[in-house]
């Protein structure tokens, strides 16, 4: 089929590659709710599937220019994430967000950096690389999940202000590790502040995002009709995952700051659900996508090393969850549970990867980026069926609930409570 699109004009591929990826995107969802698993896993298995390394139902070149998608859908991501850290919320959970962060992102790191270097006896500045990209999380596929469900509760809470801390420190640990192996190489200035240059872009993000926050919230007038909201919003954060994109830095801790910075000057919640709405085909799109970019074949490369970091990080993510916990003194479903759902890993990840890349030699940068993008993929397939038994265990989702995903379904409790209020007031 890619070939018989190939042979078309350009507007034409775009607009039929974007109809099949969001069709097999739905048709797929179909059976992954029958497993009930998350949207996301079935949106993953449609990409490998439709991908070039299977049916090869898109051509290569759609594939390749997609990339600006996942900006895109951070952007939209981080933006909703940042209505969680709401002032008061902040107050009760600071110090024990930053806590769990740090213990989380920190110990698996470690792990995966003393593994792969006594056990498998690979070289420092690898091992060093390998475990400061072990530190990120996707938010993603875990807000996807927290969405379809409705999650809701001080579990959510935190999950997603961990997650959003996450980057955060991947980013330092990563510069850090990056200049100690560059001075022990002995590169020169440029190369040090080379990698040093991506923080500077990252703390200018935060301000840009500030006031884009302050800018928004100050267009949100009483008159501003809802059409209108949303196209300025979007405008802002389109604009925002440009700037971004511009120095090849991710837009998630930028947009974060916007959302966080507009739902504290405004407590308007309303804008975020009709952003949410706006969602869900970029979201889709962009799991599907992610599909797609995965090589089937870079599964044989993987080997017992990439098994092995791709097992280690999540052990070290889950006990650097509970002593994170326990010190933060967290609720027992909180403690248990929330390392669960920090197990998925893809696009600040990746984009480390292909810097990592470029300090280490051919072979082990290679290495690198085979073991990130094959273990990202993996990550996302098990990571929302992980996150939604972390939600339902800890009690954000009910379990007499959990069938009831799709309209009709609400249509009918709506309808039963209504027949049980009649019911009542006969009697």
């Amino acid at each position: 089929m890619s070939n018989l699109l190939s042979q078309l004009n350009d507007t034409t591929i775009i607009l039929l590659s974007l109809s099949v990826i969001l069709l097999a995107g739905f048709l797929l969802t179909r059976i992954t709710k029958l497993a009930k698993l998350p949207n996301v896993t079935g949106y993953i298995i449609a990409g490998v599937l439709i991908g070039p390394y299977v049916l090869n139902l898109i051509p290569n070149k759609i594939v390749a220019d997609m990339g600006f998608i996942s900006d895109i859908a951070l952007a939209f991501i981080a933006f909703g994430v940042g209505r969680f850290f709401k002032k008061e919320i902040l107050k009760e959970t600071g110090f024990g967000v930053m806590v769990i962060a740090l213990l989380e992102s920190l110990l698996a790191g470690v792990f995966v950096t003393l593994s792969m270097r006594y056990i498998f006896h690979l070289e420092w500045d690898f091992c060093l690389l390998l475990g400061a990209i072990a530190t990120a999380t996707a938010p993603a596929s875990t807000m996807v999940t927290i969405r379809q469900y409705h999650a809701r509760g001080n579990f959510v809470n935190i999950l997603l202000q961990v997650v959003a801390l996450d980057d955060a420190v991947c980013l330092i640990a990563f510069s850090i590790v990056a200049a100690i192996i560059n001075a022990n190489i002995g590169t020169n200035v440029f190369s040090a502040f080379e990698i040093i240059l991506p923080i500077i872009y990252n703390l200018a993000a935060l301000v840009i995002g500030f006031v884009s926050g302050v800018i928004l919230s100050k267009l949100m007038t009483s008159k501003r009709s809802e059409d209108n909201r949303l196209i300025l919003t979007i405008s802002l954060l389109l604009g925002i995952a440009g700037l971004c994109a511009a120095v090849n830095i991710s837009p998630l801790l930028s947009c974060m700051i916007f959302g966080t910075t507009y739902i504290n000057m405004t407590k308007d919640k309303e804008l975020y659900n009709q952003v949410e709405k706006f969602t869900p085909p970029i979201l889709s799109i962009f799991f599907v996508v992610s599909g797609m970019s995965l090589d089937i074949s870079s599964f044989g490369t993987l080997g017992v090393i990439g098994i092995s970091y791709f097992l280690i990080r999540i052990v070290g993510k889950y006990l650097g969850t509970y002593l994170g916990c326990m010190i933060a003194k967290t609720t027992k479903p909180v403690r248990d549970y929330l390392g669960l759902a920090l197990i998925p890993q893809a696009g600040v990840a990746i984009g480390l990867a292909f810097l990592g890349k470029r300090i280490l030699h051919d072979s082990m940068g290679n290495m690198l980026l085979t073991i990130i993008l094959s273990s990202s993929v993996l990550y996302e397939l098990i990571g929302p069926a992980c996150a939604k038994i972390a939600l339902v265990y800890s009690g954000s989702i009910k379990k007499d609930k959990l069938a009831v995903t799709d309209d009709k379904n609400n249509q009918s409790i709506d309808k039963i409570q209504v027949e049980q209020n009649v019911v009542k007031m006969n009697s």
